[in-house]
């Protein structure tokens, strides 16, 4: 076995990224502290054709030097917008007919792995700050509380592996549904 080139892993140009069909997930980060976990959810995102970040609250916003050290220029192709109010952004999505899904560790919380999206249906995934996560208003609006199971002494993962976690798990069942 052999490790690829960068030449050799076919990626999209800043273009096609704009133009091709994008994953059915909306990622709504909720008063972020850390501008490298923001770069990292934009490079994650980039890597499962995320369709929209929004940054909410504290959040910080591109261009920054801590957020481009981590998002190695995914800033340029994942479309994102800053919204000041966390609720008024989950009430507008709700609206359009988007699924509302916190990630956090809840009563009745859903646990990812026994989670299953609808077809045709796009989800926004809400994470939230390091130390409080998701804001309890927002979590009591939540169309689903999504928890990551966790079975070690910490319960608490990084807000950009949380991110992770969840987009591969999501996107890979989306993904059996078309």
């Amino acid at each position: 076995m052999r490790k690829l080139k960068n030449s050799e892993l076919d990626r999209l140009s800043v273009d096609e990224f704009k133009n091709t069909d994008k994953t059915p997930i909306i990622i709504v980060l909720d008063n972020i502290r850390s501008l490298n976990n923001i770069g990292s959810v934009f490079r994650t995102s980039d890597a499962f054709l995320i369709e929209k970040i929004y940054l909410c609250g504290i959040t910080a916003k591109p261009p920054h030097k801590d957020i481009h050290k981590t998002a190695l220029g995914s800033t340029d192709t994942v479309d994102w917008e800053y919204v000041e109010n966390t609720m008024d952004l989950v009430k507008q999505l709700q609206e359009e007919g988007i699924h509302v899904a916190s990630i956090e560790q809840a009563d009745n919380a859903t646990m990812l792995n026994n989670f299953n999206p609808e077809p045709n249906k796009t989800y926004a995934l809400v994470f939230g700050n390091e130390v409080k996560g998701v804001q309890q208003d927002v979590v009591s609006v939540s169309d689903v509380v999504l928890e990551i199971p966790q079975y070690g002494t910490k319960h608490s993962l990084n807000i950009s592996v949380s991110c992770g976690v969840v987009i591969w798990d999501i996107f890979s069942k989306i993904q059996t549904l078309t």
